[in-house]
């Protein structure tokens, strides 16, 4: 999961860290990009038994999903996806300018991805 600065200090004060502390413990930084630091036993150290640990103050990447840019562009990239997550294809409909919102939050947040 690709981290804002804003994340990083909103999850780190959930958590009860300093962002210094956060980002030592659990971000992988590069010139243009944070990630959240993967443990080798699951697909995210917040994640457990009843969900998101920290699911009130998740990372905008998570909250945006599955309204991802390449998802949206990508009938293919939607449809694989869908096989995954439970929620695509069931329930009711979301407006497509409410999803085309979600993306551009972002394409604006992660510019080191989108270009």
């Amino acid at each position: 999961m690709y981290l804002t600065e804003e994340d990083i200090l909103r999850i780190a004060a959930y958590v009860g860290l300093s962002a210094a502390e956060f980002e030592k413990r659990h971000v992988y930084r590069t010139k243009n990009l944070r990630r959240l630091r993967v443990p080798r036993h699951a697909n995210c150290s917040f994640l457990r038994d009843g969900g998101c640990s920290i699911h009130e103050v998740k990372p905008l990447q998570c909250a945006s999903f599955p309204y991802w840019p390449e998802l949206l562009i990508s009938p293919r990239a939607w449809h694989e996806t869908g096989k995954r997550c439970p929620g695509i294809g069931k329930g009711a409909l979301v407006n497509i300018e409410v999803a085309k919102k979600a993306a551009g939050e972002m394409m604006l947040a992660h510019r080191g991805l989108y270009g």
